[in-house]
């Protein structure tokens, strides 16, 4: 498959597990009806809680429980592969991880990945702190996997100031990069588009950013701007900062002209972290 629409779906959730599912499931159908094939959804999509311990009492067991269940329903409803934005799923130590499972047309779950580097920041110009330290373990392996669409990589949010993990994921074969994000409006409005950019320029891949946007229940702003960008760097399609979806059309064919006109990939002179390749053997 050379061609293939894919859709970002941007939420602004609430602290409340059904209105949040309801909302992404009228997302993921326009885009299925649209014509879409994968769609990726944000961080956080089940639960944008007032604390960052509620996310602790809704959290699932691996495999099991009403948001999984819905994730895999939907998909095979709509016929659509599914990244699963990020939910939490309980960690041995008491915490959670910040789990984004992938599920394919049929409904099954065909990967997960735990988002490896945790939002621990005091953020400058404003009175925000996070520390997701404090209520969610990280995840220690890169994802990237076949998929009918190409090689599908999969981060999530702070992940993407990391640029080691990317080329690591690149050095795998990386065609497409699903990014579940909930990025807030004063770090997006410095810095999303450059980096979302950046990624698909430096690794000469798609990035498919879902990013949560707009005013929280919990008075959280989060950026939005949900975009696709092509390996070039140019954006496919855009949102502003309401729900709704991105639509655009990846090519595996635009991938290979790009990396044969411009091989930069072949130039590196750097091997990719150690870490990663150390964890992945």
């Amino acid at each position: 498959m050379t061609q293939t629409l894919i859709a970002a779906v941007q939420l602004t959730s609430t602290p409340d597990v059904a209105t949040n599912l309801a909302s992404a499931g009228s997302l993921i159908e326009r885009a299925a009806d649209s014509g879409a094939r994968l769609v990726v959804l944000p961080e956080n999509v089940a639960l944008m809680g007032h604390k960052e311990t509620d996310k602790l009492e809704v959290a699932e067991t691996e495999g099991s429980g009403p948001i999984q269940d819905f994730l895999a329903e939907i998909a095979a409803k709509y016929r659509v592969w599914l990244v699963g934005g990020t939910i939490p799923i309980r960690a041995p130590s008491g915490k959670v991880y910040a789990a984004s499972p992938v599920y394919d047309d049929e409904g099954r779950r065909v990967a997960r990945y735990d988002k490896i580097h945790l939002f621990d920041v005091d953020v400058p110009g404003s009175r925000e702190q996070y520390r997701e330290s404090n209520t969610i373990e990280p995840g220690d392996t890169p994802l990237v996997f076949d998929t009918p669409f190409g090689r599908l990589g999969v981060a999530v949010c702070y992940d993407l100031r990391f640029p080691e993990l990317f080329r690591y994921l690149a050095a795998q074969g990386l065609d497409i990069l699903a990014l579940p994000s909930a990025f807030t409006a004063a770090t997006g409005k410095a810095h999303w588009d450059v980096l979302v950019r950046a990624r698909a320029v430096e690794n000469l891949c798609y990035v498919v950013a879902a990013n949560q946007g707009g005013t929280h229940p919990n008075g959280r702003e989060t950026y939005g701007h949900s975009m696709v960008v092509d390996p070039w760097g140019s954006v496919l399609a855009q949102l502003g900062t309401e729900p709704g979806v991105a639509l655009a059309e990846v090519s595996l064919r635009r991938i290979e002209e790009v990396r044969t006109t411009f091989p930069s990939l072949r130039h590196r002179r750097i091997g990719v972290d150690r870490t990663f390749s150390a964890r992945a053997g």
